[in-house]
């Protein structure tokens, strides 16, 4: 065995070793390891009360690192140059070999997460759950079953196709479907039943998603110190830079998490779930230093040639990382204070007291916390600044009217998700409706004239190496993918904006996603998704895949809009109320009948159509003609150009004229002066003749 595999050995049961400790006392701690029987309930025994939480630090940890060696293979390391275009090098192909078996352990913890889950439920030992067809029947029934099976497919498929793998592209496609398959655990624990569950349910899953990049990335990161592998210097720098964020947003979403259970800070000392929950924050705060430790002190180490010191610090790290993962499976085992007793069941179901008679002055006032938006703005408002700031520096002018317009968009967004429109919006129909126009189609019209797109080709640097792949050639390939290039065809933009709409609303989807918090916020995303892709289309004022005349883009405006006008007189032409048993459990005492709120809400619908198809217009028009005056100049410059090398090639015509004449005087004036001699026997001439 070689000395290089020895340390990572070594330093894997050192990381191992830290999650099992960490994961025993806070189970003891907590009380989970000593859970109470209580009489008559089924017991499912000491393997099921140790056997789910070892198994789910072994899922979580496998995840992170496949997580993280699927980073190393598409981002951390740099791509190699053959033929002209970048392929990956020999070391991220093994790291896309090894999230293969990393996959299957994955996989294979979760399959194990999942039996003991039933058990665990059922209160039955595991040998029972196997037995006949118990574990099939209750995984389907329960929501942490179905979301276990779906991490055993998703997993499965990871460990496939990253045997096969081995294009950036590839890789780039296992990284995202990992990343997606880290979700569905999380989303049905502690936080889809917490309070607030609409924060806690959003800052579960931006925690999970930045933790797995951290700690997987440093991992890896880890790995490849120790068994000397090259461009560790370089994987470091882009660690580094996207550590800090994966910090950040591990900060901020633990928080949120922590306040959505745990209202009051005195349950911080008061019990053992806020006690569990302090230690984790502690244990944030101590990460921390190590990174600040890296950025000082490691990274210049680095730059030196001499990993040593970057190795050990970073095994430390990665074992405490380790320990803290093994806190969070004990801090999800353990049970959260439980909500106020006089919650009614709608207040469970929104997550929030219903509230009081809607007056605009209440819309105004009430205001709601959506972690999802809430962060979604701030992080493109930050990068947008970033943009714009980084091009002036450089001397670069970039259009005030763009920046005041993606101002104003991610305004209407904040304003429809964090008010009181929020509040009133999930139990009002009419209310709904104004945020579905708001975010489908307002919003999105001021999102696309901010061209972002533009801006963050200009502002991103490209890769330093030849063929290597940053973020602005990332966003390149996906803006020249086949994928982008059906999409942003102006019938299947059109398609996805009118079709989805009708779709939605008409078939059960509609209360589905009301009743769930996880698909309430998918549902949102589509509407801004869809609108802003189909204003992109029309009124985009960056690179597209194709070029659409103006006339092809009025004509797919004039012929689109109209089914907005005919999805409201749907609406208020009904029989009978849409997503009628949700609405029946929160529609509120002061409020009129379900079915007279949602003929109101088609009336909006009918009459919002016209504010955004006016702002398209004037937007659409603008453009015409500023890309006719472009034209314009350019015909004139070509005009010009061809006039002057006309007049070129005139004079060089009448120059080489005059050259040729002056060159046949020169010769006439030779044959003038060189005359033939004559002939001896002739006689000279006299001037009185012969």
């Amino acid at each position: 065995m070689s000395e290089g595999l020895v340390r990572v050995v070594r330093a894997a049961a050192i990381a191992a070793a830290a999650a099992a400790v960490a994961l025993v006392a806070a189970m003891l701690l907590g009380g989970a390891a000593a859970e109470e029987v209580v009489p008559g309930l089924g017991d499912a025994g000491t393997a099921t009360r140790w056997g789910l939480p070892v198994s789910r630090v072994v899922m979580d940890i496998a995840a992170a690192l496949t997580v993280g060696a699927l980073l190393a293979a598409t981002f951390l390391l740099p791509l190699e140059v053959a033929g002209g275009r970048g392929r990956l090098s020999a070391d991220a192909v093994a790291y896309l070999r090894a999230a293969s078996w990393l996959a299957a352990l994955w996989s294979a913890a979760a399959a194990a997460v999942m039996v003991f889950t039933v058990s665990d439920v059922l209160g039955e030992p595991v040998d029972l759950v196997l037995t006949g067809n118990r574990l099939s029947t209750y995984v389907g029934d329960l929501p942490q079953g179905t979301a276990l099976v779906l991490v055993v497919l998703l997993s499965v498929v990871v460990a496939l196709l990253a045997r096969t793998t081995a294009t950036p592209g590839g890789a780039f496609g296992l990284l995202a479907l990992a990343l997606v398959a880290l979700l569905p655990p999380p989303l049905t624990g502690h936080a889809a039943s917490a309070g607030n569950h609409s924060v806690a349910v959003t800052a579960l899953a931006v925690h999970v998603l930045a933790v797995a990049l951290w700690v997987g990335g440093l991992a890896m990161l880890g790995r490849h110190a120790l068994s000397g592998g090259g461009r560790l210097e370089t994987m470091a720098d882009r660690y580094s830079r996207m550590a800090l964020w994966c910090y950040i947003a591990v900060g901020i979403s633990g928080l949120a998490s922590v306040a959505a259970r745990l209202p009051d800070p005195m349950q911080l000392v008061t019990g053992d779930y806020g006690r569990l929950a302090l230690g984790k924050i502690i244990a944030f705060g101590v990460l921390g230093w190590f990174g600040w430790w890296h950025r000082e002190r490691t990274l210049p180490a680095l730059a030196d040639r001499r990993p040593g010191a970057f190795a050990r610090l970073a095994t430390v790290e990665v074992a405490v990382m380790a320990a803290v993962m093994g806190l969070a499976v004990a801090l999800s085992r353990t049970a959260p204070p439980p909500p106020p007793a006089d919650q009614d069941a709608a207040e469970v179901l929104l997550g929030f007291p219903v509230p009081p008679e809607i007056t605009l002055g209440r819309v105004a006032t009430l205001w709601k916390l959506d972690f999802f938006f809430a962060a979604a703005a701030a992080v493109l408002g930050v990068l947008y600044a970033a943009g714009v700031i980084r091009l002036r520096r450089r001397g670069d002018r970039w259009p005030v009217l763009r920046t005041v317009s993606w101002g104003i968009g991610l305004l209407t967004m904040l304003l429809v998700t964090q008010s009181g429109l929020a509040r009133y919006s999930p139990v009002l129909f009419s209310m709904h409706m104004v945020q579905h126009m708001t975010l489908s189609m307002l919003t999105p019209i001021f999102l696309v004239l901010g061209d972002p797109i533009t801006l963050a080709l200009r502002a991103l640097k490209p890769a330093p190496g030849r063929g290597d792949r940053g973020p602005r050639e990332w966003l390149l390939v996906l803006l020249h993918s086949r994928y982008v290039a059906v999409i942003s065809h102006p019938v299947v933009a059109a398609a996805i904006f009118v079709v989805t709409t009708f779709a939605l609303y008409f078939t059960p989807l509609f209360e589905n996603a009301m009743r769930d918090h996880t698909g309430h916020i998918a549902m949102e995303i589509h509407f801004l998704a869809a609108g802003a892709l189909f204003f992109w289309v029309l009124i985009g004022s960056g690179p597209q895949p194709r070029r659409i005349p103006h006339v092809a883009k009025l004509l797919v405006l004039l012929a689109t809009m109209p089914f907005h006008a005919f999805f409201g007189i749907a609406l208020m032409n009904l029989g009978r109320p849409i997503a009628e048993g949700w609405y029946r459990s929160v529609h509120p005492d002061w409020a009129g009948s379900i079915l007279s709120d949602q003929h109101a809400g088609g009336a909006i619908a009918w009459g919002f159509g016209e504010i955004p198809t006016f702002i398209v217009l004037l937007a659409l028009v603008g453009q015409w003609f500023l890309d006719d005056q472009r034209t314009a100049r350019r015909q004139d410059r070509r005009a010009d150009r061809a006039a002057a090398r006309r007049e070129e090639d005139e004079l060089a015509a009448y120059n080489a004229h005059l050259a040729s004449l002056a060159e046949r005087d020169r010769a006439a004036g030779a044959r003038t002066v060189r005359k033939p001699a004559g002939r001896p026997d002739e006689a000279p001439e006299t001037a009185e003749g012969g």
